[in-house]
């Protein structure tokens, strides 16, 4: 019986195991991302205000591009409170905050307006944007998500910095730290 019992745990455990393994390669993302020094992928999406939202409307300032998973999540709205808290310091460096989840624009409106959001959210509900940035999350085959992913573009359209691991607490300081760095140091 005993020994009966140890293969039982161990044949669970290398179940255990190979689930997890399955649910962390579903989940990596960005091996694919667009690289820093490369043109960012252009896209048209529609914000919480069922407007249409291009990249290209925004040449000529920097673009905060963050992808999440989302709406109304913890880590996403600890993230989003703090692009939303520093706002002004992005305007003052003539940058602006996007962020792209898969939900749609209903739940952004409703996001946006639980939490005072006023930056633009766009709704990534094909998830072609996503996966042209490498941003997709696949939730063990159930469903797929935004992976918590950010690309700084600078004003010529180009990637000038990607994150594709964010501390969602200091996010918003890190990419202002990167973006005080790139105005510094252009080339």
């Amino acid at each position: 019986m005993k020994k009966a019992a140890r293969m039982w745990v161990l044949g669970a455990a290398i179940v255990v195991i190979a689930i997890i393994a399955m649910l962390a390669a579903g989940m990596r993302a960005g091996d694919k991302a667009p690289a820093v020094g490369t043109a960012a992928p252009d896209f048209t999406l529609n914000s919480q205000e069922s407007k249409s939202i291009s990249l290209h409307d925004f040449k000529g300032k920097w673009v905060v591009l963050y992808f999440y998973p989302k709406d109304m999540t913890t880590g996403c709205t600890i993230e989003a409170h703090n692009f939303q808290r520093d706002l002004a310091k992005y305007d003052a460096k003539n940058a602006v905050i996007l962020g792209v989840s898969m939900q749609d624009e209903k739940s952004h409106q409703e996001f946006c307006a639980k939490e005072s959001l006023t930056f633009k959210l766009l709704a990534d509900t094909k998830k072609d944007v996503s996966e042209r940035y490498d941003s997709v999350m696949n939730m063990g085959g159930v469903m797929k998500l935004s992976a918590r992913h950010t690309f700084l573009i600078g004003p010529d359209g180009t990637v000038r910095k990607v994150w594709t691991n964010v501390d969602v607490k200091t996010h918003s300081e890190d990419v202002l730290a990167a973006l005080d760095e790139l105005q510094k140091n252009p080339s």
